[in-house]
């Protein structure tokens, strides 16, 4: 198979205060200036070293920190910028999508604007024609398609840009975080014009901090650090490595201590449901996070919190000690508080945080205080976050044709005193509320 997008040995150096000439003389002194020994304390490289390859129709996720040199790989391979060194090649008819309203004139209208972005990308007037309706109906800005684009908003702006690039067929699409703009709705519209792209064999570059995003859409990622192209493979296996290393910091059994020196926090613990202390849990049983810190001086309006990351950095267990215990020790001295996790969560890797404040003010906060596994059976859905267990009830519907919908009102309540139908029977899990068992936590059945 032919690769669409070849990187190698690709860097590229910037020069801090450097900016583009404004006139014949200030050429001839730049251009003089670049002969001379570069200054090594001016120069920032944004790039180092960078070498992969994308085959034709993948689709490739691009991960990272703020300033890890994400934008600035995406622009040279949409040949905006030259690198300074190495080589990149692109087959293909090359949509880029990087920043809000590129290519587009804001003088000229959503109209003119969508032809004359086509033209840039090599389409004709007749082929952009074509294209018009199903451009404007995925932008959503039909209403507003003959106003000139000064007038739109930065989310109109982009649902534009996004259905042109969509649209006109690309060989190689590049999308750039710019999808951070828009809605929720468009968000996943976006998305899924994405994955369509991908579906008809054309190449997908993505960068994105919506790590759910590129584990849905991308089968391969690269984790870019600090201009270097730190890990290439399974976007499942990146995601792991990237999540791992955002949670470095603390760890169990170093003190932190606050800048006033008030508190001081000395270990976060988790014990399975025997007590045992331990950072392998099993996901079906409940488990304790315990917190231990010191208060040197008497803090009134006392307040810890303790929340849960799962790999994607989503916060899915935040619970607070005012939410359950109102008169709470205030110090001085050693405490230790603990909370008890039911058995929801799915399985996987978890960072524990730790908030201590005073009413709503912060004392201390550490982000990944500790960190946990569980581990079990996902039941062939490792993408929840949680499994609830809820109770399910079913009933039959008598009088009602297999053919026919079964009849219903606007109250919901039937001929029945209980409000259903006469003929129904209520049937529940054994041991539910329905024939006198026990009942556990959400309504469900205990054991």
């Amino acid at each position: 198979m032919t690769n669409a997008i070849e990187a190698h040995e690709v860097s590229k150096r910037y020069r801090t205060g450097a900016r583009a000439p404004s006139s014949l003389r200030e050429a001839i002194t730049a251009r003089l200036a670049w002969r001379t020994p570069a200054d090594p304390t001016r120069e920032v490289w944004p790039l180092r070293d960078v070498t992969f390859e994308v085959a034709t129709g993948e689709v490739l996720g691009v991960i990272g920190r703020n300033g890890a040199g994400k934008s600035t790989l995406l622009k040279v391979l949409s040949r905006i910028t030259e690198p300074t060194s190495g080589v990149t090649r692109t087959r293909g008819r090359v949509a880029s999508l990087l920043e809000v309203g590129t290519g587009f004139h804001p003088e000229l209208t959503g109209r003119e604007n969508v032809y004359l972005n086509g033209a840039i990308l090599g389409l004709h007037r007749r082929e952009i024609t074509e294209r018009l309706d199903a451009i404007v109906e995925f932008s959503g800005v039909g209403r507003y398609i003959d106003t000139p684009i000064k007038r739109y908003s930065s989310g109109m702006n982009l649902r534009l840009a996004f259905a042109v690039a969509a649209h006109v067929e690309p060989d190689v699409l590049i999308v750039d975080e710019v999808l951070a703009v828009g809605d929720a709705e468009f968000q996943r519209k976006c998305l899924a014009g994405m994955g369509a792209v991908g579906a008809d064999g054309r190449t997908v570059v993505l960068v994105s901090h919506d790590l759910d995003a590129v584990s849905r859409l991308c089968p391969r990622s690269l984790w870019v650090d600090g201009g270097r192209l730190r890990m290439d493979g399974r976007t499942e296996d990146v995601v792991d490595a990237y999540m791992r290393s955002t949670r470095q910091g603390p760890t169990v059994g170093e003190d932190v201590e606050d800048p006033q020196g008030r508190v001081v926090l000395h270990a976060v613990r988790t014990a399975d449901h025997a007590g045992q202390e331990t950072t392998a849990l099993r996901r079906d049983r409940p488990f304790r996070i315990e917190v231990e810190l010191s208060l040197r001086e008497r803090v009134p309006g006392l307040d810890i919190a303790l929340y849960l990351l799962n790999q994607r950095g989503v916060r899915v267990f935040d619970e607070v000690w005012s939410d359950t215990v109102p008169e709470r020790a205030e110090g001085p001295g050693r405490l230790a508080a603990s909370v008890t996790v039911p058995p929801l969560l799915n399985v996987g890797d978890y960072a524990v945080g730790v908030w201590v404040g005073q009413g709503f003010e912060e004392i201390l906060s550490v982000d990944a205080a500790a960190a946990f596994s569980l581990e079990g059976s996902a039941k062939g859905r490792p993408d929840r976050v949680v499994e609830l267990l809820v109770p399910w009830q079913c009933r039959t519907v008598t009088g009602a044709s297999p053919t026919e919908p079964a009849p219903s009102s606007a109250s919901g309540k039937g001929p029945g005193s209980n409000g259903q139908d006469a003929g129904a029977e209520e049937r529940g899990p054994a041991g539910s509320a329905a024939d006198g068992g026990p009942v556990g936590l959400w309504g469900g059945p205990i054991g």
